[in-house]
């Protein structure tokens, strides 16, 4: 709140507002409303901008209504339907205000979402970008009914996502290059919630859906209404609304049927298709795990590839030139999809699994070329080259350094599967796509262009040292997705952050054994790109902590979700394994230190679940050594409270130090002072002594509570200097 409106507390006059609610709202404002003389000038005046806000919240409010609608062969009770709603907890409320500093601002309260109110903003960036700034989004302690007669009642509603499971998809696609699929979705759901009529469920805008079928019967459906604020944010405007003919049964299972076609690819160079809908391409509900069934028809002289295991497809009549394959889920996944080229393969094997790589001769259209000019030097050395900011004599060609990326993806597997337990699938194909990102999904991985690239064609782009050693960890990084992300994945936006910073960490730890100046080399260059100040003199680590999720990327910070996510979301987990290794006394490559038997700890117990990062810390505080247990307390609540759900880069420096010989030793008196920090930051320091001829050796961790913390140690004979965090383990800013 104070980043995006300069206050603490929302508080500012407003001259137009826009209400849309539910409940008894109107009863509530009534008081306070005066009738007008002049209504027709007003309606006239108004009329056109209220349909055109009345949009935005037509699908929340579809929710609430539909409860309403008649069932066949059944008198309708609206009065019924109204006071049953009112129990449920059922309330929304959208207010869109017009400040008079802050201009157009949105705030809503929803009690079917589990952050029920949120404000924010929509916004152009000095990028000439749109960003919907979320300015505050929380739970209040006791939700309450908005009814003035009698005490309020606390209600916790069910959260929609809560409302109904998907646990088994059945998906027939036809594919036909270079833009059109075809498909029919049959869904496996159980329904949880009782009273319901309209089930939500996530389906790009760009198919269009001819029927919806509900256990063989045809149903009304509602697609794509223009969504905008804190829902669009949420859900992409890609939102499909099934009605049910009859309220929803606790407990009873139903099977829905979608059939719907649309444009969802496009070809980004010969042979390169590129999937623009790859989480939204069938119905579904958000990453939840479930079983998946596929089927594909496709040209011959394509290669189609799709998370799950090929398996033999059921007997069916073809087209002439198509081929069909199937694949079906191992165990359940977060998310399904599929990648098509006319790809050559490259195969190799990490133990028992196997790993192919698809690439084509091509890169995309507009990759750099020799023609092209330099325009702008990149702004940080992490920033990976913009499509027209670079040199190169000529095109690359993925599919002849394919060989090498399965390899390195093979090296991983086998790297994370000592430390973290097997890999959860029975192969892992890796697919190339056009553009500057890459996604691990479920044995699938979607690996850009530029991973593919050799470290020659990476020197012809102009990579510096950084950029090409991060470009060399991206197999690895995908790869530990199947881990972290997939195979365990998040709770909700503010655990996010668990899955990019935990898979980005494991690929540098293959790093640092490998390179460890290559290591200190990247994370320094976290470490400055959290500082680095924009034009408004604002550094990234201002936009918020790494629990802010998505929420960081906003009209202020267009580069804070990475900076923060994978910057400080990457130190945040270095931070965590070093000072469990100081504790326990073992080496940081070791496959048994503290911080990898904690993550077997996590894989096991929470495999195919999702994880909050108060239940990951927990896992790491069940063996924690006594000097990391601040107040004598069996958690990590201080590193939680300071680090994770903080923003603080600290400088630390010793102050007062005293070192006097006593028996066959030295005692060592100091205080360690946390400057630029909050007054109740905690950090785990290390203390080192410095002896002749000897590495610095470590003698402690010392509790750093707030600016000044005193300490007494015992040193080694002939120390002569005292240092903290001579290895650079701790994120502090940059001296």
């Amino acid at each position: 709140m104070s980043l995006f409106t300069g206050m603490a507390i929302l508080e500012e006059r407003f001259e137009t507002a826009y209400f849309r609610f539910n409940d008894a709202a109107a009863t509530e404002l009534r008081p306070d409303l005066r009738s007008l003389p002049e209504k027709q000038e007003f309606l006239d005046r108004w009329t056109g901008t209220v349909r055109n806000l009345a949009s935005g919240d037509a699908m929340r409010l579809l929710t609430t209504f539909s409860r309403m609608l008649p069932i066949a062969g059944a008198q309708n009770d609206r009065a019924n339907s109204t006071a049953e709603d009112e129990s449920s907890g059922d309330h929304f409320l959208h207010a869109r205000l017009q400040g008079s500093k802050l201009g157009v601002f949105d705030v809503y309260y929803d009690s079917m979402n589990v952050e029920s109110v949120q404000a924010g903003q929509l916004k152009h960036a000095e990028n000439g970008e749109t960003y919907y700034d979320v300015w505050t989004s929380f739970a209040p302690l006791g939700r309450s009914t908005l009814s003035s007669s009698g005490p309020p009642q606390v209600q916790k509603p069910a959260p929609a996502e809560n409302q109904i499971t998907v646990d088994h998809y059945h998906i027939a696609t036809e594919v036909i290059p270079p833009k059109q699929i075809r498909s029919t979705a049959r869904l496996e759901c159980e329904i949880h919630e009782g009273g319901l009529r309209a089930l939500l469920f996530e389906l790009s805008r760009y198919l269009q859906i001819q029927s919806v079928k509900l256990n063989g019967n045809a149903v009304e459906f509602i697609h794509n209404p223009a969504l905008e604020g804190t829902q669009l944010s949420r859900q992409g405007n890609d939102v499909v609304a099934v009605i049910l003919p009859e309220p929803a049964t606790p407990g009873k299972r139903i099977e829905l049927e979608f059939e719907y076609t649309g444009e969802v690819l496009a070809e980004a160079g010969p042979g390169l298709l590129y999937v623009g809908a790859r989480g939204t391409w069938y119905p579904n509900r958000g990453m939840r795990m479930a079983n998946f069934d596929l089927e594909f028809r496709y040209p011959q002289d394509w290669t189609l590839v799709a998370t799950g295991k090929s398996v033999a497809p059921e007997p069916a009549s073809l087209n002439a030139g198509q081929q069909v394959s199937r694949w079906t889920s191992e165990r359940p996944i977060p998310v399904a999809g599929f990648n098509l080229g006319k790809y050559r393969e490259a195969t190799t094997r990490s133990g028992g699994i196997t790993v192919e790589t698809y690439a084509t001769q091509n890169v995309e259209k507009d990759f750099p070329s020799a023609h092209m000019q330099v325009i702008t030097p990149p702004r940080t050395v992490s920033e990976i080259p913009r499509l027209a900011e670079v040199i190169v004599p000529s095109h690359p060609s993925p599919a002849q350094n394919s060989g090498s990326v399965g390899e390195s993806a093979a090296e991983a597997i086998q790297y994370f599967s000592d430390r973290f337990g097997p890999f959860p699938y029975s192969h892992l194909a890796l697919t190339q796509i056009p553009g500057r990102e890459s996604q691990g999904w479920p044995g699938l991985i979607f690996l850009s262009s530029y991973a593919f690239l050799n470290d020659a064609e990476r020197e012809q782009l102009h990579f510096d040292v950084v950029r090409n050693l991060m470009q060399r960890t991206i197999p690895a990084h995908e790869t530990a997705h199947q881990w972290w992300g997939d195979l365990v994945g998040w709770k909700s936006y503010r655990d996010q952050w668990l899955s990019e910073g935990l898979a980005n960490y494991c690929a540098l730890m293959m790093l640092q054994e490998k390179d460890p100046a290559g290591f200190s080399r990247v994370m320094e260059n976290y470490r400055r790109g959290l500082m680095q100040k924009n034009n408004d003199g604002v550094s990234p680590m201002e936009a918020g902590p790494v629990t802010l999720g998505t929420r960081l990327l906003s009209s202020h910070f267009p580069g804070g979700y990475e900076a923060i996510s994978y910057g400080r979301g990457t130190w945040l987990f270095h931070m965590l394994r070093t000072m469990l290794k100081d504790a326990d006394g073992t080496k940081p490559s070791g496959k048994d230190e503290p911080f990898t038997r904690a993550l077997r700890q996590v894989r096991q117990r929470y495999e195919g679940k999702a994880i909050s990062t108060e239940e990951l810390l927990a896992v790491f505080a069940e063996d924690l050594a006594p000097e990391l247990r601040f107040e004598a307390k069996n958690n990590l609540d201080w590193f939680l409270d300071g680090w994770i759900n903080g923003t603080a880069l600290p400088k630390l420096e010793l102050k007062n130090v005293k070192l006097l010989a006593k028996g066959n030793g030295v005692v060592v008196h100091g205080t360690i002072l946390q400057k630029d920090a909050p007054v109740d930051l905690v950090t785990s320091v290390p203390v080192y002594a410095i002896v002749p001829g000897r590495q610095p050796a470590l003698l402690a961790r010392v509790m750093a509570d707030g600016e000044e913390s005193s300490f007494r140690l015992t040193a080694p004979a002939r120390t002569h200097r005292i240092v903290i965090d001579p290895y650079n383990t701790i994120l502090t800013a940059v001296k």
